[in-house]
């Protein structure tokens, strides 16, 4: 079976047709539960979130802030397994048709194995993987087995990458380019910076692909901004941190419904 990369590539196109950023959200598999997790993904989608990024839970992150981590604690202490994640990606896609990607570190794929991991992912209806830690000199086993399967290769660049560095990401990868907003770990700010908009004009030059922001972006008005010069605006501490400050998980699942609208309306150029 083939993923839906076809249907990544779509749904951001058809943002651009419409003269507006795509909303991407990101919540953890098995945060508060798997179930929870599925219901607050459901949520999202219902909300107004184009597509979203769902998280393997690691114990050891490097782009991750505390919100994030706090989230993937309570997941992994919960016991959540890679089965539970593609059956999050699965039950997500199916209930909606929209498309649904996997935000993971390396060390879970390369233990799990690379064809038996995107052979399921495809299987579950998965449109592709953000690779945050994978080099893109390493990644060429990666890449043959997700092309195969039809996934998404997602890399992460940052204000620090040069342009040369840029060209190879964007050869490499495919569905949209991951621009960090700033250096740092992830987690919602008052401002997203102008080393955003650089970025973005930078990675843009160097390739094709479509060009999506995250770290920082918390409210409809940064949501608004940063719609104002990348192809995709990308949430995840905030919708993280709604639900763990709501008394209950149906209130938290209420409450990443409504941040979802706001940041729709935000993308729309209407905060």
């Amino acid at each position: 079976m083939s993923g839906n990369i076809q249907l990544l590539t779509d749904t951001l196109a058809a943002a651009k047709a419409q003269g507006r950023a795509a909303l991407i959200a990101y919540l953890p598999a098995g945060f508060p539960t798997v179930d929870g997790g599925i219901e607050a993904i459901k949520a999202v989608f219902d909300g107004g979130a184009d597509i979203v990024e769902v998280g393997l839970p690691h114990s050891d992150p490097v782009l991750d802030g505390p919100v994030i981590q706090t989230a993937d604690d309570i997941a992994l202490k919960g016991g959540v397994k890679i089965a539970d994640v593609m059956r999050t990606v699965r039950e997500a896609h199916e209930a909606t048709g929209k498309p649904v990607l996997v935000m993971t570190y390396w060390n879970p794929i390369d233990r799990y194995g690379v064809e038996r991991f995107t052979a399921e992912l495809a299987e579950a209806g998965g449109a592709g993987c953000i690779l945050p830690d994978l080099p893109v000199q390493e990644s060429a086993l990666w890449r043959e087995h997700a092309q195969k399967h039809g996934l998404a290769t997602v890399f992460v660049v940052a204000p620090s990458s040069k342009d040369q560095r840029l060209a190879e990401i964007t050869a490499a990868g495919s569905g949209f380019v991951y621009a960090a907003s700033l250096m740092g770990v992830t987690g919602t700010r008052a401002s997203v910076g102008a080393q955003a908009e650089d970025l973005v004009d930078r990675t843009r030059a160097a390739g094709d692909l479509p060009v999506c922001v995250g770290l920082g972006v918390s409210d409809a008005g940064q949501a608004a901004e940063v719609a104002g010069f990348a192809d995709g605006v990308i949430v995840g501490s905030a919708f993280v941190k709604r639900m763990l400050d709501a008394p209950n998980d149906a209130a938290g699942v209420e409450a990443v419904r409504a941040l979802a609208g706001e940041l729709a309306k935000g993308v729309r150029g209407r905060s």
